[in-house]
C-alpha cells in the first residue's frame, strides 16, 4: 500500500487528496495542516470578521467527507523537519510520518514590508481564520484603523470592519486600488464607492513607521504625514512558504520550482498551490491552486497530466460589488479595447490581433466565464463581444 503525505489542507492539498483517491483506492493518504479547521473558504474570512457568517459556515469539507474518502486528516499539526533521503517528516509534537510520495501544498505567508514598528502591539496580518479571531477581539477596543495595502483581502477586511462602525484609512503603494485586477478607470470607480462610505485613501504612498507607546497610536508616511491609528492591518501580498522545501533540498527561487507535471527537483516530491513557481511565475489565486491540485494529485498517484499554467483571473465581490478580471488589464492603454459603462457598471475587453486578451467587469460579471475561457484558449469571439459586454 502506497503512503502519500500532503502538507497543507487548502484548495490545492484537498483537491490533490481527492484526485489521489480517485486513482488509488487503497493508498494511505495523510493530510497535515497547521490550522484547526478542515478545508475552508479563505476568501470568505472577511464575512466572519463582519459577523455576517459563523466560522462553521466557512468549512467546505466536513469531517465526514474525509472519512468517506479514507483520508487521515491531522489538524493542529506543524511539520518541523523533513528528510528526502529517509522519506520522513517530523511534527512539532514528536510524531514521525514516512512516505512514498510527498506533496507540498503548504501555501504562503503574509509579506510584511520593512516598516519600523511593524512588530508593535495592535499590528496584524490577515491570512487565516486564527488571524480573524485575533483581529476581531482587538477591534472591539478601537475605532481608528489603518489598512496598509489596497489588495483584495485587505479591502474586504476593511469593509467588514467599517460595517462594525470603524473609521478606515487605506494606504496603498500603487497609485490605484487593486492594481492587479483593475485599470485606472475601474480603480477610480471602486475608490469612489468606498469614499462614499467615508473611507480615506492615501494612494502612491509608502509607510515609514508605526508609532506608539503601549500600542499603535500613529502611522507615519514617507512624506512625514501622520495618520491617527489605534490598529493597523498589513495586507501587502504573500510569499511562498519555502522552509520545508529547503529542508528537503528542493530547487527553489520565488517558490518551489516544478515542471509541467508539478514534480519538484526530486522524483517522489510534488508541489501545488501558492507555494510553487512554474515557468518563473507564482500564482496565488484560487483557480490556479484548484487546477494544480487536480494535476498534482493525478500525477503523484501514477497519472501523467500536464500543467500549462493558469490565466490570472479573479471572480469575487468587493464590498458587495461584483468584480471579475482576467488576463491583460492594459492599464497603460497599449492595446485596442472595447468599454461599456453605466453609472454603476464598468466593463472592458482588451483586444490584440483580433483576440480578446484581457477583461475587467465591475458591477456586473455576466458572461465573464465565456470571455475568460476565450482569453485562455485564444478563441475568436469578436463577433459576439458587443453582446457579451452588454448591460
Amino acid at each position: 500500500m502506497k503512503k502519500y503525505i500532503i502538507i497543507g489542507n487548502g484548495v490545492a492539498g484537498t483537491t490533490a487528496a481527492e484526485n489521489i483517491r480517485r486513482n488509488d483506492s487503497n493508498g494511505h493518504i495523510t493530510l497535515v495542516s497547521v490550522e484547526d479547521l478542515p478545508f475552508y473558504y479563505r476568501v470568505r474570512l472577511p464575512e466572519v470578521l463582519s459577523r455576517s457568517i459563523a466560522e462553521s459556515e466557512l468549512i467546505a469539507k466536513k469531517k465526514d467527507w474525509y472519512n468517506e474518502k479514507k483520508i487521515s486528516l491531522k489538524l493542529n499539526t506543524e511539520i518541523i523537519q523533513a528528510n528526502s533521503a529517509e522519506k520522513t517528516v517530523l511534527t512539532a509534537d514528536g510524531a514521525t510520518f514516512d512516505f512514498d510520495s510527498l506533496l507540498l501544498a503548504n501555501g504562503s505567508h503574509p509579506f510584511i514590508p520593512p516598516i519600523k514598528g511593524a512588530g508593535k502591539k495592535g499590528v496584524f496580518t490577515l491570512h487565516t481564520i486564527n488571524d480573524i479571531r485575533i483581529i476581531s477581539q482587538y477591534a472591539e477596543k478601537v475605532n481608528e484603523i489603518v489598512l496598509i495595502g489596497g489588495g483584495l483581502l485587505g479591502l474586504e477586511a476593511a469593509y467588514a470592519l467599517h460595517k462594525l462602525g470603524k473609521k478606515i484609512t487605506v494606504i496603498e503603494f500603487f497609485p490605484r486600488l487593486l492594481p492587479r485586477q483593475l485599470d485606472i478607470e475601474g480603480a477610480a470607480r471602486l475608490q469612489h464607492f468606498f469614499e462614499n462610505l467615508d473611507f480615506s485613501f492615501r494612494l502612491g504612498a509608502t509607510t515609514r513607521e508605526i508609532k506608539g507607546v503601549e500600542g499603535v497610536e500613529q502611522v507615519i508616511l514617507k512624506d512625514n504625514d501622520s495618520l491617527a491609528a489605534e490598529m493597523v492591518i498589513i495586507s501587502a501580498g504573500v510569499r511562498p512558504n519555502l522552509e520545508l522545501a529547503k529542508m528537503l533540498s528542493l530547487e527553489t527561487d520565488k517558490g518551489v520550482i516544478v515542471d509541467k507535471y508539478l514534480q519538484t527537483s526530486l522524483p517522489d516530491i510534488y508541489a501545488a498551490g501558492d507555494v510553487i513557481e512554474f515557468n518563473s511565475r507564482t500564482f496565488g489565486i484560487w483557480p490556479a491552486a484548484l487546477e494544480q491540485g487536480k494535476i498534482a494529485g493525478t500525477n503523484i498517484s501514477g497519472g501523467s497530466a500536464v500543467y500549462e499554467g493558469t490565466t490570472l483571473s479573479n471572480i469575487l465581490k468587493v464590498a458587495g460589488i461584483d468584480l471579475a478580471s482576467a488576463g491583460e488589464i492594459d492599464e497603460d492603454n497599449k492595446y485596442e479595447s472595447k468599454i461599456v459603462t453605466t453609472d454603476t457598471i464598468y466593463k472592458k475587453a482588451v483586444i490584440d490581433n483580433n483576440r480578446v486578451i484581457g477583461c475587467i467587469m465591475l458591477g456586473d460579471r455576466k458572461n465573464f466565464n465565456r470571455i475568460s475561457k476565450a482569453i485562455s484558449t485564444g478563441e475568436d469571439i469578436l463577433s459576439e463581444l458587443d453582446s457579451l459586454l452588454s448591460v
